[in-house]
C-alpha cells in the first residue's frame, strides 16, 4: 500500500501544478479581456476560473484518498476523489450555463467595435501554455494509473483548445464580423458544459461500481491462461477511486490440497498486479466438477 499512497502524493503534485497554471492564466485572460474588449478572451477566463475550483476538487479528494482504512471505511477512502470530481462537475456546468447566457446577451445588443488583435495573441500563449501542462499531466497519470489526474489533463487539452477558438473567433472580428467573438464565447460556454457532462458522467459511472467490458474480458484471459485454473465461475471488477477491486470464483482440480489451491491463488494475485497493476484481488476457490 505504501506504493499506492506514493502515487497519489505524485498525482497531487499534478494537480497543484493545474491550479498554479489555471491561477496565471485566469489572471491574465481577465484583465486582458476587459482591456482589449473581448468577450470571448473573457468568457476563456471564466472558464480557467471553474477549472481551478475542479483542480482544487481532485486534490482535496486525493488527500483525502491517502487516508488509511479505518473502522468506518475498510476500503480506504480512494473514492473520495471521484465524490470531489463530481461535486466540480456541478459548479463547471453553472459558471458554463453563465457563459452561454452573457454571450447570448452581448451577441444581441448588436456590438459593433471588434476586440483589439492583442488578445488574439494572449489566448495563442494561453493555449501553448495548457498544453505544455496536459502534456505533463497525461505522463504522469498513465505513469501512475490515475483517473483522476487522467481527468484533469482531458480537461487541460480541453482548456488549450478553447482558447484556439477563441484566437479564432477574436481573428475573425477583426475582419469585419464583430459577432464572431461572442459567437466564439458562446462556443465556450458549450465546451464548458461539454467538459463537466464528461467529468458528471464519468464519476457517477464508476461510483455505481460500472466497468468497461473489454477490460474485463482481458482480465479474465490473464486468469484463464494461470496454471491450476481449470475454469472461471465468475469474475467482476470495479474502480474504488483510482485503484481495481477484482472478484474471481475460480474452478481447480478437486483433488488438490488447500495448500495447492492456495498457491493458485497467490498465482492470480501475483499476476493480476504484475500485468495490470492491481493490488486488490479477491479470489475464492471451488472444485470442479
Amino acid at each position: 500500500m505504501v506504493d499506492i499512497y506514493e502515487d497519489i502524493r505524485k498525482g497531487e503534485r499534478g494537480a497543484m501544478i493545474s491550479i498554479a497554471a489555471y491561477l496565471i492564466l485566469s489572471t491574465f485572460k481577465l484583465i486582458c479581456g476587459y482591456l482589449f474588449a473581448s468577450s470571448a478572451l473573457l468568457a476563456d477566463g471564466f472558464n480557467n476560473l471553474t477549472d481551478i475550483v475542479a483542480s482544487v476538487a481532485v486534490l482535496i479528494g486525493l488527500r483525502i484518498s491517502r487516508k488509511p482504512p479505518d473502522s468506518d471505511h475498510a476500503y480506504g477512502h480512494f473514492r473520495a476523489e471521484t465524490v470531489a470530481a463530481l461535486i466540480a462537475s456541478f459548479i463547471m456546468a453553472m459558471v458554463g450555463i453563465q457563459v452561454i447566457i452573457e454571450a447570448v446577451r452581448t451577441l444581441f445588443e448588436r456590438k459593433e467595435t471588434a476586440p483589439e488583435l492583442w488578445s488574439a495573441g494572449v489566448a495563442v500563449v494561453s493555449a501553448l501554455a495548457m498544453l505544455g501542462v496536459y502534456y505533463y499531466n497525461r505522463r504522469l497519470a498513465l505513469k501512475i494509473n490515475n483517473n483522476a489526474l487522467m481527468a484533469a489533463a482531458k480537461d487541460n487539452f480541453s482548456d488549450a483548445i478553447v482558447s484556439i477558438g477563441a484566437a479564432v473567433g477574436i481573428v475573425g472580428a477583426q475582419f469585419g464580423i464583430p459577432w464572431m467573438d461572442p459567437v466564439a464565447a458562446f462556443a465556450v460556454g458549450l465546451l464548458i458544459c461539454r467538459t463537466a457532462w464528461e467529468i458528471f458522467r464519468d464519476s457517477t459511472y464508476y461510483l455505481t461500481d460500472g466497468f468497461d467490458e473489454n477490460r474485463l474480458l482481458d482480465l479474465r484471459s490473464t486468469i484463464e491462461r494461470i496454471p491450476g485454473v481449470e475454469g472461471i465461475k465468475d469474475v467482476k471488477a470495479r474502480i474504488h477511486g483510482n485503484q481495481v477491486l477484482v472478484d474471481v470464483v475460480v474452478e481447480v482440480d478437486a483433488d488438490l490440497t488447500v495448500m495447492e489451491g492456495h498457491e493458485i491463488s497467490d498465482s492470480i494475485e501475483e499476476r493480476m498486479h504484475r500485468k495490470h497493476n492491481i493490488m486488490s484481488v479477491h479470489v475464492h476457490v471451488e472444485p470442479k466438477s
